[in-house]
């Protein structure tokens, strides 16, 4: 006998919209070369390990006390580091950019209004619009995963959407968005746009951050994450800037105390390693790039990625490709498109345990054409 009853989950009064749902989740399996989730796969180094250590053990002597409920000194250090003139009133922080984005529906959404995004894009977004009894609409990408501008511009104006996500750059594609092609966007919105730039910090150089449009629209807001160039995904710091209305908004829905003390003195202390976290990334983008060009030398269809991952294709079956390098160790990600698989990038050595592995097993594999 245990020490609870045990109904079956159709046995308990469910959301209809749930029912037969799965949990959100990218499989966690042991196996020698994980590249499936967008990891950065450095560690932190000896000097920042220790001053996340000094910083979360002060933070542990006052965990009698509830944290500071605003996080105001982190935010101010969010916006010290994305510079452009922000201030704390302009940034608010969760516990990953998965919750902010939760706030933003919370705030903004809801029963009788609707969310719209460009697809392919990140898998949560619908379950955010889902959760939040928030209608979700979707709007065709082109065949290279960039905008159409103008159905874009027309689908706005007849959906009239109260909240617009964009990923940019793109996940699962890698694609970023043009700077005008955003401004245009933001115009057209009727409600608020978020732009989501979760990777931004692994874009080519020359590209333009949706910070630049802060300025010009009250209704923009642009979120970022510390999981991917801080190397921080364990540490869970999302945020996002904004006009301080905007943030206000946010913080009418946020539960509270919802950022502990460890998070808000772990993330300071990341933050003041800036620099040095940012040649990783630098390293990251170089082997990015290398990746793109030897997946598009075996003949194989590649996005074109501003991202720390990279999406090839396609294959007659993905699934068996995705099964067959996992049989040699190495774990990626079957998302995207038909046909199409995400490999994140990983260190110099666990990229070229990819590369044998697929070299190994791409002779036995159909692949898709465009004819």
């Amino acid at each position: 006998m245990t020490g609870t009853a045990e109904p079956s989950l159709s046995e308990l009064p469910l959301r209809p919209e749930l029912k037969g749902e799965e949990p959100y989740g990218a499989p966690q399996l042991d196996v020698p070369v994980l590249l499936n989730v967008n990891e950065n796969p450095y560690p932190p180094s000896r000097e920042v390990i220790e001053d996340l250590s000094r910083a979360v053990g002060e933070a542990v002597a006052t965990m009698n006390r509830y944290p500071e409920r605003d996080a105001l000194a982190l935010r101010a250090d969010l916006a010290d580091y994305l510079g452009h003139g922000l201030t704390a009133d302009n940034i608010w922080a969760a516990n990953g950019s998965n919750e902010v984005m939760t706030h933003v529906l919370g705030a903004f959404g809801g029963p009788g209004r609707s969310a719209l995004t460009f697809v392919p894009s990140y898998s949560m977004y619908p379950e955010y619009a889902r959760n939040t009894h928030t209608a979700w609409l979707t709007v065709p990408r082109r065949a290279d995963f960039t905008l159409d501008l103008d159905l874009a511009l027309r689908s706005i104006a007849e959906l009239r959407p109260d909240v617009i996500l964009i990923a940019s750059p793109n996940n699962p594609t890698g694609t970023a968005t043009d700077l005008d092609q955003l401004r245009s966007l933001c115009a057209a919105a009727p409600g608020v746009i978020v732009i989501d730039e979760a990777y931004a910090e692994f874009a080519r150089p020359g590209t333009r951050s949706a910070l630049d449009l802060l300025p010009s629209f009250g209704n923009l807001a642009v979120s970022r994450t510390m999981s991917k160039a801080f190397a921080f995904a364990g540490g869970r710091l999302g945020y996002l800037a904004a006009a301080p209305a905007f943030i206000d908004a946010l913080r009418i829905v946020r539960l509270p105390y919802h950022l502990s003390v460890v998070s808000q003195a772990a993330a300071r202390a990341a933050l003041a390693h800036a620099p040095e976290l940012l040649q990783q990334v630098d390293a990251l983008r170089r082997e990015r790039d290398a990746l793109q060009d030897w997946l598009l030398a075996t003949g194989l269809q590649v996005a074109a990625s501003d991202a720390n991952f990279v999406l090839f294709g396609r294959f007659a079956d993905r699934h068996r490709v995705w099964q067959q390098l996992l049989d040699r160790g190495v774990l990626i990600r079957e998302t995207g498109p038909t046909g199409w698989l995400r490999v994140s990038v990983g260190t110099p050595e666990e990229t070229a345990a990819f590369r044998t592995a697929l070299t190994d097993i791409l002779p036995d594999n159909e692949r898709l054409t465009d004819d």
